[in-house]
């Protein structure tokens, strides 16, 4: 079978009883060992048959990111991965770029890969293990062709941490609504759950990485299980206990149904196991792995891709409710003017809109379009189950001439839940409609295959009142949970919602905490109205680069510099412990910067200064940081 993005193989020739080198490719094969480089050499990924056993290894710079585990991959009640024969590999490469939005404005999709014919002595199955390796980072997949009878898979591949590796875990109580916390790997105890992605730091300087998964289609979400060892099983969502979400909206009848593992008709593709490595806190952030894997968009769709002109990235802010979870025509049309005045692409109505007469949206859309501002609407994911739903749906919103709609409520990882999400932004596309999910799964680069995906939460964000230190929530997330996709967080937010941040760390806040979709967590009125109204009016949505500075670290402190156009923003996220730090200018171009900076004038105030001297990239900035403060800086030319 032909992979995305594959580039045909080359030809070689391979001798079954030696390993050797496939020129150009990098791979080493043997009757038990099959050995991947990336495109530099710098990472290696290892399949080796041991005892009859499957096991999957990575390393970077010759230091092990994952040790020898073994791999589990289960059909119709049958391990084919015990008792399993490799065959010849075909080795191919990719090597591409396309447009992408969020940290930069192209991803850069270069690796090497290899297909391996395999077979399962016991039932004499031929199925076909995938392995891509590339410079940050490798995956791998199976593609099993289709038998006379649906099939039904599991997996339970571990994933073994060395020993010292740090952990940033949440579990699977609240459905990603938890705040990831610090943890050796040998503290993680027998049977504890985690939820990809999960972000890990190796001893030494063995750098940073993620575990999560990529390409999920027509196949079960999965979650981890530590096995009090340093290993991590995978483990699929039909095996997962429902979320507290999940069983506050639904039955306890609708949670065992899902308890069942789904049946999968016609040929089997599970979606890549995925391990991003990075020697630093840039390298991942900045890493496109997850979407690399995912297919491209139907061009017939999205002619330009994620640069798609009906595809549009954009801040917003929430027309409030007036009474009860109503929005009337007056709030949103009041708010709809202060979105215009700011500048801002997109307002979200809340609940009530459906209530509204034919009369009434056609007031609010038409005066939204004069002002070139697009509405968002929200849609419960329980009433989108069946196709004729979606598409009357998804045309009505059309009709109305809507831009956007947020769809929430999914709380599971089991396939008939994990299946709506490309069902909605297939149907969606169609009719030119963008999507954000809420209550959502994990990101797995569906936002490449469907550009119309602008974020998903799957995230503590600011509109959870709920997270005890904020500070520290917000110097994690950036690093353990970005990197798998743009995370729908509601930056700023100057109510109780902050916790123990500062007024300058919301602020700044807007720049690191950001996604193509940028909802602002306060209203219209309070951004207007703020002495850094300017600063609001003139942060985008999504970025021509990023770089992640030092002294960044996870759970401490959160440095990023964002470039959009010539102007340069440099943010500072500080978590709960006080600090001084000084911050070269080396980002910059060469030339003076006017320099416009927010600090803290303490837990309540912050207000914008410009800088008399312009600034050059040979210049530093030092900066005090108060527990759980901020920072804020734009570099103009």
């Amino acid at each position: 079978m032909r992979s995305h993005n594959q580039i045909a193989p080359r030809s070689a020739t391979v001798h079954a009883l030696f390993s050797a080198l496939i020129a150009g490719v990098g791979v080493a094969y043997g009757v038990d060992l099959t050995r991947l480089a990336s495109p530099s050499g710098l990472v290696q990924s290892t399949f080796q048959v041991r005892e009859g056993r499957l096991r999957f290894s990575v390393t970077r710079a010759s230091q092990a990111v994952l040790e020898s585990g073994p791999v589990e991959f289960v059909l119709d009640g049958a391990d084919v991965a015990q008792g399993v024969e490799l065959h010849e590999p075909a080795p191919y490469q990719v090597a591409e770029s396309y447009a992408w939005r969020g940290n930069h404005v192209r991803a850069t999709n270069a690796c090497n890969g290899a297909t391996f014919e395999m077979t399962h002595a016991a039932s004499g199955l031929t199925y076909t293990l995938e392995l891509r390796v590339y410079d940050d980072g490798a995956a791998f997949r199976f593609l099993v062709p289709a038998g006379a009878n649906p099939r039904v898979a599991d997996e339970g591949t571990t994933f073994r941490l060395p020993a010292g590796s740090i952990v940033w875990r949440q579990d699977l109580a609240n459905h990603y609504l938890g705040l990831p916390a610090r943890r050796l790997i040998s503290e993680l105890g027998q049977g504890d759950w985690v939820a990809p992605p999960l972000a890990f730091k190796l001893s030494g300087e063995g750098g940073y990485g993620l575990i999560t998964e990529a390409a999920l289609d027509n196949y079960s979400g999965m979650a981890l299980q530590a096995d009090g060892r340093g290993g991590l099983r995978m483990r699929l969502g039909h095996t997962h206990p429902a979320s507290q979400p999940f069983l506050q909206r639904n039955t306890a009848e609708e949670a065992r149904l899902l308890s069942e593992p789904a049946a999968i008709a016609g040929p089997l593709v599970t979606p890549w196991r995925v391990v991003l490595v990075a020697a630093d806190l840039n390298a991942l952030v900045n890493s496109d792995l997850v979407p690399n894997l995912c297919p491209p968009p139907d061009p017939k769709l999205f002619p330009k891709g994620a640069a798609t002109d009906w595809v549009r990235p954009g801040r917003a802010v929430t027309a409030p409710a007036d009474t009860g979870s109503a929005v009337s025509t007056d709030s949103a049309l009041e708010t709809l003017l202060r979105a215009s005045d700011l500048g801002f692409e997109y307002l979200i109505l809340d609940s009530g809109w459906k209530k509204w007469s034919n009369d009434q949206f056609r007031e609010v859309i038409e005066n939204a379009s004069r002002r070139h501002v697009g509405l968002w609407v929200r849609k419960d994911a329980r009433e989108l189950h069946y196709p004729q739903q979606r598409q009357d749906f998804f045309r009505h919103l059309q009709e109305l001439g809507i831009a956007g709609v947020f769809i929430e409520g999914f709380d599971h990882e089991a396939r008939g839940v994990a299946d709506l999400y490309p069902a909605c932004l297939r149907e969606a596309a169609a009719d030119r409609i963008l999507v954000e999910f809420r209550g959502a799964n994990k990101p797995t680069g569906a936002a490449r295959t469907w550009p119309n995906e602008l974020a998903r939460d799957a995230v503590l964000g600011m509109d959870h009142a709920d997270a005890a230190d904020r500070a520290t929530a917000d110097v994690t997330v950036p690093f353990t949970r970005w990197p798998a996709g743009a995370a729908a967080y509601d930056p700023v937010n100057f109510g109780e919602g902050r916790g123990n941040t500062s007024r300058a760390h919301q602020i700044a806040g807007a720049v690191i905490l950001s996604a193509p979709l940028l909802v602002y967590g306060t209203s219209a009125s309070n951004l207007l109205d703020h002495a850094c109204v300017g600063l609001f009016k003139s942060i985008p949505a999504t970025w021509d680069e990023t770089q992640v500075l030092a002294p960044s670290e996870i759970g401490e402190l959160a440095v990023f510099a964002r470039r959009s156009g010539k102007t340069w923003f440099l943010a500072a996220l500080n978590g709960p412990a006080a600090r001084k730090i000084k911050l070269p200018l080396a980002f910059l171009s060469a030339g003076d910067y006017r320099v416009t900076l927010v600090r803290d004038l303490g837990p309540d105030a912050a207000a914008p200064t410009e800088l008399e001297t312009p600034l050059r990239n040979n210049h530093s900035l030092t900066i005090d940081l108060r527990a759980g403060g901020g920072f804020l800086a734009r570099f103009q030319r």
